[in-house]
């Protein structure tokens, strides 16, 4: 049974819809596929329908944070062939209780340092997509060191394919490896922070080190 208590994900400023809450409970466990990049992320609207389509092809039911006021800025459209009737889109999303619900089966995301820690302690595998600056490392930690996720491979122009997005989609999610390896590694921050432990206090100066 989820917690009622509602926290706010850090760095949050709009409005959160909880109807995607309501949403993921009628999902199958370890099902859906969510998708949220941040408050600064901005893609072209070639990339942007590469996505939509991408995440049509997998079949699978996905929650899609997509804000407003970025798509207007860059005057991004949902292809013609995008149905989405598998999944929900939102302007913004409750994150920690979404990645803590039962039927999220895994986090694409941009790999912002908040992100990644709401990922690590729900236990969440990753597709990473990082944007700019720091995300990149967060990114080479998560799919190199830790193996908690997998990286998407760009074309020659840059864009990441609806087929790319398919194929890392399916790859992760039927990689059990990456899944225990998520799920042990939520058990181990979960001790580390009951516990107080050297590690934990590493881990925090590892924080604030990224935060300078």
């Amino acid at each position: 049974m989820r917690s009622s208590h509602v926290e706010r994900s850090l760095g949050q400023f709009w409005e959160e819809d909880m109807s995607c809450i309501t949403w993921l409970d009628r999902q199958p466990p370890c099902s859906v596929i969510y998708v949220a990049f941040g408050s600064f992320t901005l893609f072209n609207p070639n990339q942007f329908k590469e996505l939509a389509l991408g995440l049509e092809l997998t079949n699978r039911p996905f929650l899609w944070v997509v804000r407003s006021d970025v798509n207007n800025s860059t005057k991004n459209e949902y292809p013609d062939k995008f149905q989405g009737k598998l999944g929900k889109i939102v302007q913004w999303a409750p994150q920690r209780q979404v990645l803590s619900h039962p039927a999220t089966a895994c986090f694409i995301s941009h790999c912002g340092w908040n992100s990644v820690l709401e990922g690590l302690s729900n236990g969440v595998p990753f597709l990473c997509w990082p944007y700019n600056c720091d995300q990149f490392f967060n990114k080479y930690y998560i799919c190199d060191e830790w193996k908690v996720g997998l990286g998407f491979d760009s074309d020659e122009k840059g864009i990441v394919s609806n087929g790319e997005i398919k194929k890392k989609v399916e790859q992760l999610l039927n990689d059990q490896i990456i899944r225990d390896r998520s799920m042990k590694l939520k058990e181990m921050l979960k001790s580390e922070i009951a516990e107080g432990g050297r590690s934990w206090k590493n881990f925090n100066k590892f924080v604030k080190w990224l935060k300078e």
